[in-house]
């Protein structure tokens, strides 16, 4: 199957096949479930005039997909949904195997670990601890004093395998200049586990004495711009997903969860909606019933090993993350 290059616009009838080749897939080898799907083919264009003579603007193409399937077993219910969002290739084929590589794993129910044990992030689920990581970036909440980054600039934070990086260029959502006219450019934030820049608009820039970063962003046009992150991109490790879970000897997998994030205090709790159990360095069911409990930073800097798994979910460019030090409860 061939796919479009950056900038080509892709026929709705297109989209549309490759959804139904996909659905095909996983039905033909789960044939009791019901999926459900979407694809779409989006051009945004950006520009920005201002009184000045400033008069600039770009177009952005991206594709996107995903596929949901419920699974009904007895009283047992089950959702597992992947998707994709990305510039120039788009591949619904290997979303169906993402998805029935889940339901395959779903198979048996089983009890969780129970206590402090290592949680493996998907990719998907690793999204969670980069939110909070961007808001404590963020230039406006260290002027505030609520990000507990506030003074470390130049510290280690997290992790030393952790290095964080904005590149304009790369990923779904890319753009040469913010809102505020001013080019955007690559940063490195954490260098290594080490702190070296926050992110800014003009106003914060000024207040924080680094000036702009380039990340000036309205929320809407009635507002005034405010500090916003893209194209967030987490450095993978080496091994596999299968690697990191070959190195596990009882432990959880965490895919997709209930509740919402941890917020900028990086406290959080959250009840495992779709999850595995690890034991042996093999995955031997789905867990239920299951809470997953901690903090971010802590988690961070107990980091074990980073994935080489990376892809793109949303803006975040996130590998999967083995991580310790979070508390697990649920049905034994």
């Amino acid at each position: 199957m061939q796919y479009p290059d950056l900038g080509e616009t892709v026929p709705v009838e297109q989209l549309v096949d490759w959804g139904k080749q996909a659905i095909e897939q996983v039905r033909e080898r789960y044939p009791e479930v019901l999926c459900g799907g979407g694809w779409e083919c989006e051009a945004e264009s950006t520009r920005l005039i201002n009184s000045h003579g400033l008069d600039c603007g770009y177009t952005d193409h991206t594709l996107s997909g995903y596929l949901e399937v419920e699974w009904i077993r007895n009283d047992d219910f089950l959702t597992v949904g992947d998707g994709q969002t990305l510039r120039g290739s788009l591949d619904p084929m290997l979303i169906a195997q993402q998805v029935m590589q889940r339901l395959e794993w779903a198979k048996e129910n089983v009890a969780p670990a129970i206590g402090r044990v290592p949680i493996l992030f998907t990719s998907k689920a690793a999204d969670m601890l980069w939110g909070t990581v961007q808001s404590a970036l963020n230039g406006k909440q260290v002027i505030e004093g609520a990000s507990p980054w506030s003074d470390r600039l130049n510290q280690v934070v997290t992790s030393e395998a952790i290095t964080l990086k904005q590149e304009p260029n790369l990923g779904p959502f890319s753009c040469p200049f913010d809102d505020e006219g001013t080019p955007t450019r690559s940063i490195t934030f954490l260098d290594r586990g080490v702190l070296k820049l926050f992110y800014a608009d003009r106003t914060t820039g000024k207040l924080l004495g680094s000036e702009t970063t380039g990340n000036g962003f309205r929320p809407g046009l009635g507002s005034y711009p405010n500090p916003g992150l893209f194209n967030l991109l987490v450095q993978p490790g080496t091994k596999s997903f299968a690697e990191l879970v070959a190195g596990v000897e009882d432990g959880l997998i965490l895919d997709q969860m209930l509740g919402g994030g941890a917020g900028i205090s990086g406290e959080f709790s959250v009840n495992v909606d779709l999850g595995y159990r690890i034991h042996k360095g093999e995955i031997v069911g789905r867990v239920k019933d299951t809470m997953i409990a901690g903090n971010v930073y802590t988690a961070l800097k107990n980091l074990i090993e980073v994935g080489g798994d990376a892809d793109w979910n949303g803006s975040c460019f996130t590998p999967s993350m083995l991580v310790d030090g979070l508390s697990v409860t649920g049905r034994v």
